[in-house]
């Protein structure tokens, strides 16, 4: 009887043959949770539960120099290019990052891998360096969240909690917060009139286009990690993983341009995946150290430059070695 392994993750359409068990790991059942990521990353970071989770990029590296209790291999099950996360009021007279310079933002976490994404595109390419700005953490729409690792910033860095019982959202809509820094959309921004706020970029699409079409860099935001303790006993498990994730992902991305009856009701959204293709390539959402290098390298080097990662770590440094190489026949 093969091993069952829990796995916490959001059943992305890329993830889903996983857990409907269209796709199999090798040698392993899973029992696959589908958790919200914010659930997943809480009771992974905090207690450990589960034998595989989706995992914040920005965590699993801080975790690195904090007893490595963790083990990732090259999947990435959250992408996202994030021009579009810089939220203001919708009568800021911001238009452009470098006017935020003396400002205060809002960012759930410091050390979220959506922020470190932010903070270094707009200090590398917008003229925002790092420490222009006050940063004040708390819950984006309900009171109370903190940072779920402990951090070290250096001095020069400002970081400090918001005040009991207030949220980012209602700071940014009182005047308190000149931006805000989030991955989802904060939530009055989800109303019919999107609440008095606006994205700070008028067309963040196209901006994030350009941003790919400069650098080649799709952001990654989440990757797949392992307890140290179930890898170290089922080393195996790591390459037979990853074979399964590429499998599951090939399975969701085949039907996405189907135009004889539509996979999804979404009329024009052959016309998407054709628009994607041709700006990203036909493996628009690789998996794997070489393909995603770049990427990599750059978020390493923006965790490392803003007083996240110990050090500057390399790409291959981050996964289990057995994920690194390719069996030759």
């Amino acid at each position: 009887m093969s091993p069952v392994f829990t796995m916490a993750c959001q059943a992305y359409d890329r993830m889903w043959p996983l857990r409907t068990g269209e796709v199999r790991v090798a040698g392993a059942e899973l029992n696959f949770l589908d958790l919200p990521v914010e659930e997943t990353f809480f009771r992974m970071l905090k207690f450990g539960e589960f034998d595989i989770a989706e995992l914040s990029l920005s965590s699993y590296v801080l975790t690195l120099a904090q007893g490595s209790p963790f083990v990732a291999v090259p999947v990435f099950p959250s992408r996202a290019f994030r021009h579009s996360a810089v939220y203001v009021r919708r009568d800021s007279p911001v238009t452009d990052p470098a006017e935020l310079a003396g400002g205060t933002v809002g960012v759930p976490e410091y050390q979220i891998t959506a922020a470190v994404w932010v903070r270094g595109i707009l200090a590398e390419h917008h003229g925002l360096p790092v420490e222009s700005v006050r940063y004040r953490t708390g819950g984006l729409d309900t009171p109370g969240r903190e940072e779920k690792l402990a951090l070290d910033l250096p001095p020069g860095v400002d970081v400090r909690p918001i005040g009991e019982g207030r949220t980012l959202s209602r700071l940014l809509l009182d005047g308190e917060l000149d931006a805000v820094y989030s991955a989802r959309n904060p939530g009055p921004f989800n109303t019919e009139a999107q609440g008095g706020l606006r994205r700070l970029f008028g067309d963040p699409e196209r901006t994030e286009r350009d941003y790919h079409r400069r650098t080649g860099i799709f952001p990654v935001m989440h990757t797949l990690v392992l307890r140290r303790e179930v890898y170290e006993r089922n080393r195996w498990l790591a390459r037979e993983l990853v074979k399964a994730c590429v499998r599951a992902k090939s399975v969701a991305l085949a039907g996405l341009g189907e135009t004889a009856a539509l996979p999804y009701a979404l009329p024009w959204l052959w016309a998407e995946v054709e628009r994607t293709r041709a700006a990203l390539g036909d493996d628009w959402w690789p998996y794997g150290v070489e393909a995603n290098h770049t990427t990599l390298e750059t978020f390493l080097r923006y965790s490392h430059e803003q007083g996240l990662a110990a050090r500057r770590y390399e790409p291959a440094e981050l996964f289990a070695p057995e994920t690194l190489a390719e069996v030759v026949v």
